[in-house]
């Protein structure tokens, strides 16, 4: 069991090799199981094409974020109006109220650091927690599609970063 993390303390670090081989044993509880990490490669995770970012606490991995082709989900006709954005908590702190501030400091590293003109996340839509929490983040519901691996359905929402 991790100790209580403090949202302020949450922050966007480097993606190391020991980060990436703990973030490939991920496994969620079913309907959650979705976003399971077991099928990614450590090195596909550190490649810096794959745009993957640990967030941490103090030295703590508690999650990551990725920026790009990542946070894609095979079926909707993406385009390149947003920076897509996706990523995930450490499966024993889901559910817990973090992933507001995992979130916002990821989009606050990307706004930072890429300068998109959007961001894009694409989310299952069963996933209330996920869909109320980008919400209030400032995300807008563009559509909805079924997943071509699946037919599982998923919602893309967009957030406008030139206001």
């Amino acid at each position: 069991m991790h100790p209580a993390v403090d949202p302020a303390s949450i922050r966007i670090a480097p993606l190391t090799r020991a980060h990436a081989e703990d973030i490939a044993t991920w496994r969620y509880a079913p309907p959650y199981d979705v976003y399971d990490m077991t099928d990614a490669a450590p090195d596909d995770l550190l490649a810096p094409q794959s745009g993957f970012h640990a967030v941490v606490t103090g030295d703590e991995l508690i999650g990551f974020r990725s920026f790009g082709p990542d946070g894609r989900v095979p079926g909707w006709d993406y385009d390149d109006s947003a920076l897509d954005t996706g990523g995930g908590l450490r499966p024993s702190l889901t559910g817990q109220g973090l992933g507001r501030s995992a979130i916002a400091a990821g989009l606050d590293f990307g706004r930072e650091r890429l300068v998109p003109a959007a961001f894009r996340v694409t989310v299952a839509s069963f996933n209330v927690r996920a869909r109320r929490t980008v919400e209030s983040l400032g995300f807008e519901v563009v559509g909805s599609f079924a997943a071509r691996r699946d037919g599982r359905p998923f919602d893309v929402l967009v957030r406008d970063e030139r206001t």
